[in-house]
């Protein structure tokens, strides 16, 4: 049977209280698309509200726009799916093998505090599923609590978007918390590359993370490479 992908995107277009646009950081999901379909997975989409995925303008400059995000922002199909995305109450979490956290700076909004998403990952890691993040996908991890009350990161190798990024991308000061810090006091042991805006991917079992929009590929290759040793 086909492994089954559940893509998290966010719902939010615009940083709070700040006239700044946001939105999903779109290579980060058509890189790690394109691999899984290139292995003839099923993916689908999800997201905190369900419906429209606002897109960060940002990742459609031309230094970061690759023939991947502009092959999938140039098809209306794929398009569609972004303003059609799934609720969390119409998923079942035992569908799927996989859930991707994808970032964007939308996702510090929405992300951290959704309770339907944490059970969904909750409960398909404690079944034995991958989860999985990139750049700022980790804020989706940082507060799901397993069945024994414990963080789910506790205790486990990860990274995402590093504080030192957040300070070169010119937005320290406008986003909502630090979320490498609060990754470390939830007990993660967080790392980055020495070199910032590096690809970086760190796996610790059934846990795979991402660093920043340069490492959705080798995220997702890491995942193909877990799921076919499964």
């Amino acid at each position: 049977m086909s492994k089954r992908i559940l893509h998290v995107v966010t719902n939010i277009a615009q940083y709070e209280a700040v006239d700044r646009p946001t939105g999903l950081w779109l290579g980060e999901l058509t890189h790690a698309y394109d691999e899984f379909e290139k292995q003839g997975y099923i993916q689908d989409i999800v997201s905190p509200l369900g419906g429209h995925s606002p897109i960060e303008p940002k990742s459609l400059e031309r230094f970061v726009a690759d023939a991947s995000v502009l092959k999938r922002k140039n098809d209306p199909a794929f398009m569609q799916l972004l303003e059609t995305t799934k609720k969390p109450a119409e998923i079942n979490w035992q569908d799927y093998d996989v859930i991707y956290y994808t970032g964007g700076h939308g996702v510090m909004w929405d992300f951290l505090d959704n309770p339907e998403l944490q059970q969904i990952t909750s409960n398909i890691y404690e079944h034995g599923g991958i989860v999985a993040s990139v750049c700022h996908g980790y804020c989706g991890l940082l507060n799901v609590q397993l069945a024994n009350g414990q963080y789910l990161i506790a205790d486990k190798k990860l990274t995402g978007f590093a504080w030192c990024e957040e300070v070169l991308a010119g937005v320290a000061k406008k986003v909502p918390y630090n979320a490498e810090q609060l990754a470390k006091q939830r007990g993660a042991k967080y790392e980055k590359k020495l070199i910032p805006f590096m690809p970086n991917v760190v796996q610790d079992g059934k846990l795979i993370t991402g660093q920043n929009p340069f490492s959705a590929r080798v995220t997702a290759l890491a995942i193909i490479e877990a799921l076919e040793k499964a």
